[in-house]
């Protein structure tokens, strides 16, 4: 039986179990976005916000990691197959797979340090975007209660607790596309037990079918609400898939390869992930306690072939693979407590947060075919952390307060190499303050002054190692942990009638952007860097049937040190923009349109070469029949733009050149694509 047949035979046995729910009436999208939080008189800084489940569901999503979208300023492309994590980017930074953005999933970090591929490296494709209650974002360095890679930013992702109906969903398209989900939230022993299953394959617009296969759940029983109550949640997710990487310009202009074609037909990967999860809150008159405890399991093999022949020859090719197997673990727990001093309203707040990630075997291999032929390294990683904080929030007068907050982090690493020269142990730890000044409202606006220091870890290879896995030669350690310093003004206004702006002007000096390059095995040196800009985001609701939203971006990226090769830094984006209008309450009919601006990049530190911009569009349309059952039409790239996902520039080797050139290496975006999904509340 064909895959797509299974999925569709599966999907109706999953409708059939999930019969016992209850149904809801859904509520419009518009009416709720005009609802949404405010953040007057709580937000810290002018760049944080809560995107609601309501406007997540208005909108198309190519793929699950394009969630984090809706966070202002941020971008979510794609260089290799559907089943690796994203790239993002985000206030001037290449964020690479989510280095200086921290993301959680339920209570669980995503970001995984010391990571076969990269360091951060964040894999959203175990989202379900039906099942997110809320995702609750920040920026800048300012927040005692963030710690590793949030430098730039953080995405709290929360699942529901309860839904209103369950939910059968059948999404089809061409390419093999087939996606089927069930979701419900029967009540159970005084609780909701919330399950979702989700089932998918996709083999694309590539020449090489993409065959990403992925089986998807998720499973949380919980009593009371976010704020007081438990819920302990599970989640497990498997894919694999056939990649179809970056390719060189030259090679699809001299017609060796098609613009989705491959030069490697066996790069790809499998991965899995599981993991358990525990939250509780208490919520009394003078107080609120929380606390979270998780474990992860986890694994990746991941082979890529970027430069084909530059280094072995064809063949074998230049093939590698990257391999891990992690079992990680942690704690958090934190306490406010509501005051008075002399008069003046005060919360108070500490916390603790405690992690560890054991790795064992993490690898690189030369392969070709995905057979394996040498190791360059394998080590066996034990990586601790602990970070406490403590914040204290005045408010001195009805029209100003402050937010004074200290953090301290502490680290060791423990690295067994293949290559005893590269085995050893290192330590760092790092005090980071943070201060907030937050002025009105009047008339509605709350003006924000900012100021905070933060930090990121680097991989725990790069601060053990000696000496050059292929070359033998001598290589200096990385420091642990680098500082970050941040700094920025914003307002925030409600001018009434749904309509709310907010603006931030922000600056972002990185200490080093030292690297592990997972690719080499090595350190790859950086300098100090300074980026600046400016955010304005703005939401309109002229009608309860109409809105409108803007968010606009605009970056400065720079190396602080002067070098003869430029301070141009690569890959950092100047401008972005994702503009939207929604409509719903025209009777039975629904809709979205989306435009997202993905500006122009350096690709070298001298600006000679840079990168095209893409300007890509969306749309939903769609159809109720009933309060039950809706039918919508998702087109992605609408007007079929043939541009770019993300744009390299470094040296390759094609089969049959004699040397290496430099040139552009590409991966496209996806042509216009049309899915037709289904959906039923009952």
């Amino acid at each position: 039986m064909k895959l797509r047949q299974k999925l569709v035979c599966s999907y109706l046995l999953l409708v059939a179990a999930g019969a016992l729910a209850h149904e809801a009436a859904e509520l419009s999208a518009v009416e709720v976005r005009a609802r949404a939080e405010n953040l007057e008189g709580i937000a810290t800084t002018g760049s944080e916000g809560v995107v609601s489940s309501q406007r997540l569901a208005a909108v198309p999503i190519l793929r699950p990691g394009e969630a984090l979208e809706m966070v202002p300023g941020l971008i979510v492309t794609q260089h290799a197959g559907d089943g690796k994590a994203n790239q993002y980017f985000l206030r001037g930074f290449n964020l690479d797979h989510g280095t200086d953005f921290a993301t959680t999933v339920g209570g669980v970090p995503v970001n995984m340090p010391t990571h076969a591929h990269g360091q951060g490296y964040t894999d959203l494709n175990f989202l379900i975007p039906e099942l997110v209650d809320r995702i609750a974002f920040r920026k800048g360095p300012y927040f005692a209660e963030e710690g590793d890679f949030s430098s730039a930013g953080a995405a709290h992702i929360d699942y529901f607790r309860s839904l209103d109906a369950s939910l059968v969903q059948l999404t089809l398209a061409g390419k093999g596309y087939a996606r089927s989900l069930l979701a419900g939230s029967p009540e159970l022993a005084g609780g909701r037990l919330l399950y979702g299953l989700e089932l998918f394959h996709n083999d694309g617009p590539w020449q090489v079918a993409e065959g990403y296969k992925k089986l998807n759940g998720v499973l949380r029983y919980s009593q009371g609400t976010r704020h007081d109550g438990w819920s302990v949640t599970g989640m497990a997710y498997d894919g694999r898939w056939t990649s179809t990487d970056q390719i060189a310009r030259r090679a699809i202009a001299s017609g060796a390869v098609d613009r989705f074609g491959s030069l490697d037909p066996t790069t790809g990967g499998q991965t899995f992930r599981y993991s358990l999860a525990g939250e509780w809150a208490r919520r009394g008159e003078h107080a609120q306690s929380k606390a979270s405890v998780w474990a992860l399991r986890s694994g990746l093999d991941l082979w890529s072939n970027f430069q084909y022949c530059l280094n072995n020859g064809c063949p074998p090719g230049d093939q590698f693979k990257q391999a891990e197997r992690r079992t990680a673990g942690g704690f958090a727990a934190s306490q406010v407590i509501y005051d008075r001093w002399g008069g003046f309203e005060v919360e108070n707040s500490f916390g603790v947060q405690v992690r560890i990630d054991r790795l064992s075997p993490l690898g690189l291999y030369a392969t070709s075919g995905r057979q394996t032929l040498g190791t360059v390294r394998e080590d066996s990683v034990t990586q601790r952390s602990l970070g406490i904080w403590a914040q204290n929030e005045t408010r001195w007068t009805d029209w100003f307060r402050s937010v004074q907050g200290l953090r301290a982090d502490a680290y060791d690493f423990t690295v067994a190499s293949n290559l005893p020269a590269n085995s050893g142990k290192a330590d760092d730890h790092m005090v980071t303050p943070k201060l907030a000044l937050i002025f009105g409202p009047w008339r509605q606006t709350e003006f924000y002054a900012n100021y905070g220091h933060g930090f990121h870890s680097n991989d725990a290879r790069g601060t053990t190692i000696t000496v050059d896995p292929v070359s033998g030669a001598p290589v200096e350690r990385v420091k642990p942990l680098v500082r970050t310093r941040g700094y920025e003004l914003g307002a925030r206004s409600d001018f009434g009638q749904n309509f709310r702006s907010t603006v931030a002007f922000w600056q972002l000096d990185v200490a080093s952007e030292l690297l592990f390059v997972g690719d080499a095995g090595s350190t790859e040196a950086s300098r100090p860097s300074r980026r600046y800009g400016v955010e304005w985001t703005n939401f309109y609701a002229p009608a309860d049937w109409l809105a409108f939203d803007a968010d606009l971006a605009w970056s400065h990226s720079r190396f602080r040190d002067s070098a003869p090769e430029g301070n141009f830094i690569p890959g950092a984006v100047t401008a972005t923009a994702n503009l939207g209008v929604t409509v719903d309450h025209l009777g039975p009919w629904f809709g979205a349109l989306r435009l997202r601006y993905f500006g122009p990049r350096p690709l070298v530190e001298d600006n000679a070469v840079r990168s095209g911009a893409s300007a890509l569009t969306n749309l939903r349309l769609g159809y109720r029949f009933d309060a039950k059952t809706l039918l919508a039409l998702d087109v992605y790239n609408l007007f079929d733009r043939k541009v770019n996902d993300i744009e390299y520039w470094y040296d390759s080797q094609l089969p049959g050149e004699g040397a290496p050139q430099f040139d552009r290496h590409v991966h496209p975006t996806e042509p216009r694509t049309v899915r037709l999904m289904f959906s039923y509340r009952f």
